[in-house]
C-alpha cells in the first residue's frame, strides 16, 4: 500500500514539474481571423500583402521611359562619331599614348579621362609652342549612370581613333572591393554596347 501511495505522488510531483516547464515556455502570439478563426503563429500575426502603390508603379515606369529617351539620345549623338578604325586604336599599349576617351571603373563610380586638343596648334607654329599631353588631359568622376550623357557630349576631336573606348579596372581598388569592380565592368561594357561604342578592355590581352 505504501509503495503505491509513493508512485502516486512521484507521478503528482512529475505533473507538476512539466507544469512548471511549460509555463517558462514562450507562448506563440495570437491572431485572429475572421474567417479562420483563433490562429497560432510562431512568429507573429499573418497579414496580407499590401497591394501594390499605384503611384510608385507610375514613377518608376516613368524614371525608365526617361532612361530610355537619355540613352536613345546620346545614341543618336554618339553614331556621328565614325567607326573605330582598328588598325589605329589597337597599336596602342601605353595608356599616356591613348587619345580616346579612356575609363577607370571603380567600384563607386568611374573615372573618365580625356585628352583636349591643343587649342594653339597651327602648322605655322613650332613645336615647342603645343602644350604637352598632360597639361591638356582632364579626369572626370561620374556615376555610371551619367556615361551616356558624359561621352555624348564630348566633341568630335575627341574621338581621333573612332567610336571606342579603354576600359580599366581601378588599379587602386582594394582586393575585398574587386567583385563589385567586376560587376561595375560588366554594367558599364553592357551600356556601352547598348550606345553602340567598341570596348577596348585595358590592358590589352592579345
Amino acid at each position: 500500500m505504501t509503495s503505491g501511495k509513493n508512485l502516486c505522488m512521484a507521478c503528482v510531483r512529475l505533473d507538476m514539474l512539466q507544469a512548471v516547464k511549460l509555463k517558462d515556455l514562450p507562448l506563440p502570439k495570437l491572431c485572429f481571423s475572421a474567417t479562420l478563426g483563433l490562429l497560432l503563429v510562431p512568429g507573429g500575426c499573418m497579414r496580407k500583402p499590401s497591394a501594390e502603390n499605384p503611384e510608385a508603379a507610375k514613377q518608376a515606369q516613368q524614371a525608365q521611359a526617361s532612361k530610355k529617351a537619355q540613352m536613345d539620345a546620346a545614341r543618336e549623338t554618339l553614331d556621328a562619331v565614325p567607326p573605330p578604325a582598328k588598325s589605329r586604336y589597337m597599336a596602342v599599349h601605353e595608356a599616356a599614348n591613348w587619345n580616346n576617351p579612356f575609363l577607370i571603373v571603380g567600384s563607386e563610380n568611374l573615372t573618365l579621362r580625356v585628352e583636349y586638343p591643343d587649342p594653339v596648334h597651327s602648322n605655322a607654329l613650332p613645336s615647342t609652342m603645343l602644350k604637352p599631353a598632360r597639361a591638356r588631359r582632364q579626369e572626370l568622376t561620374i556615376r555610371i549612370a551619367d556615361l551616356p550623357d558624359a561621352l555624348s557630349s564630348l566633341p568630335a576631336e575627341e574621338w581621333p581613333y573612332g567610336r571606342v573606348v579603354a576600359v580599366e579596372e581601378d588599379p587602386a581598388e582594394t582586393p575585398s572591393n574587386r567583385l563589385q569592380v567586376r560587376r561595375n565592368i560588366e554594367t558599364t561594357v553592357q551600356m556601352l554596347n547598348n550606345l553602340g561604342v567598341v570596348v577596348y578592355e585595358w590592358p590589352f590581352k592579345g
